[in-house]
């Protein structure tokens, strides 16, 4: 009978740890993802930013050495990212493929011109400086038309900065809704065992001897609830970086090591406080208030 009991107990045991494990490695998991996102959206907005394309569209029978020497010219400029020179002609069998019809055909003639598709660098993709950039590329003799989408421009930065605003509060909401979640399961847990603290208490155990086991215990949940959010992240990471590899959230090795560290920390950190504070709370409790 006694056999049958302890088994029971240590089955009951083992499923509270599980459970508390459970807990913290999804809301560690989800602070650590909040992380990425807050840690990349720097990233994340320059690969946007870079995606804008300025279309410079040169003049009719130009100088081949001309245009080589304007696009040597323009990939030194500190604006530049990269650039592509699409002719006319490849330029009219992209539009026939799009429209589904030989259009050149019908006109009779090609009206295409040829267009230098210019990426920028990120922190010149705003209004004011794409208004500086065309004003002096419009001043070059090879150059017809610059083309860009404004409004996406505008749009693209007020976003961006919006966007970051709620990243932060939402980090800061989740954050602390993360420590109550798991000082609750780190509560649940000691208290199960509160008989247990005040009977260790009545033999004179001083209370710094009862409650170092159970940080300690409590501190190699929060590990292992850490080790399965970092797993989690780290898998979902690489499935990210092969659906989007300009990211490179995998290779980036300075973030990755700040994510999984601050992981893990949380883990520590949080699990060692909840402990501390609720064994110190149930050691303060008179026998008779346990029961409630």
């Amino acid at each position: 009978m006694a056999n049958s009991f302890e088994k029971y107990q240590k089955k009951r045991l083992r499923s509270s740890y599980l459970s508390v494990i459970v807990s913290i490695a999804l809301i560690l998991f989800l602070l650590g993802l909040l992380g990425l996102i807050v840690l990349k959206t720097k990233a994340l907005a320059q690969h946007f930013k870079e995606q804008v394309t300025l279309n410079v569209f040169l003049k009719d029978a130009q100088d081949v050495n001309a245009v080589a020497d304007f696009k040597k010219s323009l990939r030194q400029k500190e604006y530049t990212k990269t650039l592509e020179f699409v002719s006319k002609e490849k330029a009219a069998e992209i539009m026939q493929e799009e429209i589904g019809q030989d259009f050149l055909d019908f006109l009779g003639t090609n009206p295409l011109k040829d267009a230098i598709n210019l990426h920028l660098k990120s922190n010149f993709v705003t209004a004011d400086k794409l208004k500086k950039i065309e004003g002096d590329l419009s001043k070059n003799s090879l150059v017809y038309e610059i083309s860009y989408d404004k409004p996406l421009i505008e749009l693209l930065n007020k976003n961006i900065n919006r966007i970051s605003i709620w990243i932060l509060v939402f980090s800061g909401l989740l954050t602390l809704i993360a420590v109550v979640l798991i000082n609750s399961s780190i509560r649940l847990s000691v208290y199960s065992k509160r008989f247990i603290i005040k009977t260790m208490q009545m033999v004179g155990a001083t209370k710094g001897f009862i409650r170092r086991p159970f940080i300690w215990t409590s501190i190699k949940l929060g590990i292992l609830g850490a080790l399965l959010a970092i797993i989690a992240l780290l898998g979902l990471s690489y499935y990210i970086e092969q659906q989007v590899p300009e990211i490179k959230i995998v290779d980036d090795y300075p973030l990755m090591g700040i994510v999984f560290g601050g992981v893990l920390a949380l883990g520590i950190l949080i699990t060692w406080i909840s402990t501390f504070f609720a064994t110190r709370r149930f050691l303060n409790l008179r026998t008779d208030e346990l029961y409630y």
